[in-house]
């Protein structure tokens, strides 16, 4: 059976793709098949695609920046760098959270090994009038990564959000905690989150690493 994550996060900027990437890069090195999409994405601009999450996470796949692939990737893409619900309107549009929540639905049952699907900023922020990510979790039922920053502050935004995610009887994988800044060691943080959450994995994943600390989450087939 395939091994299933959806990748979400206290916030934007915070190591989502990064996670994304890397979980990537570890599967293939198992020789395993891995697919993996970021269906939303906000501050889009087609002429930098390479630089975008789309671009990363096309270059840990092995594939090229064509219309195509990117259309795969991130069918909804908005230009203004805000909230889906806000950068739609901006657009004058709006996301359907039905169709993107069938997406969700219809990219899990793919035949591969490893299956990613990577949120949009934070557990809560606002898809449309009515929905969060936190509803779009819910809808698609994968087991959850939850990445997080080593920051002043982080033990309360993880806490919340694990609360939330535990409150709507979301599977939690492990969190990860990926490290901000070079040559900077990682805080008291990750070790009282693991203290408070235990027995749930917390992982490091330490600044420009290549994912070595998630090799746990991927499952090699034999």
């Amino acid at each position: 059976m395939a091994q299933r994550y959806f990748i979400t996060s206290t916030g934007t900027g915070i190591g989502k793709t990064y996670v994304t990437a890397a979980l990537i890069r570890q599967a293939k090195a198992l020789g395993l098949t891995v697919a993996a999409t970021k269906p939303v994405i906000s501050g889009f601009d087609k002429r930098e695609i390479a630089a975008s999450d789309t671009g990363a996470i096309l270059a840990a796949l092995g594939e090229d920046l064509s219309p195509e692939n990117v259309e795969k990737i991130s069918p909804w893409r908005f230009a203004a760098p805000l909230a889906p619900s806000l950068a739609a309107r901006a657009e004058g549009r709006s996301l359907d959270c039905a169709a993107l929540f069938a997406q969700g639905r219809a990219f899990l049952r793919q035949d591969a090994d490893l299956l990613l699907i990577e949120g949009v900023g934070g557990v809560m922020v606002p898809l449309d009038a009515n929905n969060t990510v936190l509803d779009w979790v819910v809808a698609l039922g994968a087991p959850t990564v939850l990445v997080v920053g080593d920051y002043l502050g982080t033990i309360s935004h993880t806490l919340t959000a694990v609360e939330v995610l535990r409150m709507r009887g979301v599977e939690l994988a492990a969190i990860v905690v990926s490290q901000g800044l070079a040559n900077e060691p990682f805080s008291y943080a990750p070790s009282e989150i693991a203290h408070r959450i235990a027995p749930l994995p917390v992982l490091r994943l330490p600044y420009a690493a290549q994912g070595e600390s998630l090799a746990g989450l991927v499952r090699n087939k034999g």
